[in-house]
């Protein structure tokens, strides 16, 4: 077992998974695309600025220009844009478990457009995977819940499977840091340009607002991408994408300790469901060879 690649997916789904948890804060006390144009504005000034004291250039071949505008636009424009519009309405742990949702939406379009190939051992997994997502999800449904908000989250996460899907195009070895700024600004630039249209202005300063939004700012935003795209240059974006399902279990457990949102033994039974499809789909895969690690 490639012990690096599971502490670096372990962190990444930790850190998305808080993320929906601080992007409720923020939508509680400020207009969610104007928010989200400007974190990621912020992330993409550090990001690239980082980038370049390393020494990473910001030259990249049209194909990695391609990439990078796709996976801003689709990742950070409609995934993130979406959900932060949808949290206004839904819980964080619902939100989460949606996005947990990709994964199976990544092999599908991987097996569709891209003739990749995954394995029955691996499609079992994916469909326990789903099933545990159902299942904690059907506890949430069966409360009462937006609709709107939910097909908000759906369509995010369908645009997140073809961001990761472009995630392992977009970068060359060293260049990493630079890639994920950039891909920021792509973001920044699409929500300024929706945030007119969509957003009612309210802002409420408060110190939980300048707390969530320094944190999602700095660590869903900037250190989690940056995980992100070394996870799927090193094992590839349907072996990175099954992560995924570890965000109910985290979006759940971070919105109950900080949000008080409930838990339930439903909720429990279903995160061990996915579980066991996360281990399903890494040993179908243990045979094939990884990519070659990114520095």
């Amino acid at each position: 077992m490639d012990i690096r690649s599971v502490a670096m997916g372990l962190a990444f789904a930790l850190m998305w998974s808080s993320a929906f948890t601080s992007a409720r804060m923020i939508v509680a006390e400020a207009p969610p695309l104007t928010a989200l144009s400007l974190r990621f504005l912020i992330s993409g000034l550090i990001g690239v600025g980082l980038a370049r004291a390393l020494g990473q250039s910001w030259r990249l071949t049209p194909g990695q220009w391609k990439s990078v505008a796709i996976f801003g636009f689709c990742q950070n424009g409609l995934y993130l844009g979406l959900n932060f519009v949808a949290m206004q309405w839904v819980a964080a742990s619902l939100a989460a478990i949606i996005a947990s949702s990709m994964p199976l939406l990544v092999a599908l379009l991987g097996w569709a457009f891209q003739g990749q190939r995954v394995r029955p051992l691996g499609i079992a997994g994916l469909a326990a995977g789903l099933a545990g997502v159902a299942m904690i999800m059907g506890t949430r449904l069966t409360g009462g819940v937006d609709l709107l908000g939910v097909v908000l989250c759906g369509i995010g996460a369908l645009a997140l499977a073809v961001a990761t899907l472009t995630a392992r195009a977009a970068t060359t070895p060293g260049n990493v840091l630079m890639i994920v700024g950039l891909q920021m600004f792509v973001g920044a630039a699409a929500l300024a340009v929706a945030a007119p249209f969509f957003d009612t202005f309210r802002f409420e300063p408060t110190p939980r607002l300048a707390l969530a939004f320094l944190y999602t700012t700095l660590v869903p935003g900037l250190i989690a991408t940056w995980v992100w795209f070394r996870l799927v240059a090193r094992i590839g974006a349907v072996r990175a994408a099954t992560y995924h399902f570890l965000n109910p279990f985290f979006g759940v457990a971070v919105a109950s300790a900080l949000l008080s949102e409930r838990i339930g033994p439903i909720d429990i039974v279903g995160v061990c469901v996915i579980a066991a499809g996360i281990l399903a789909v890494q040993v179908s895969r243990a045979g094939d060879a990884p990519a070659p690690a990114r520095s």
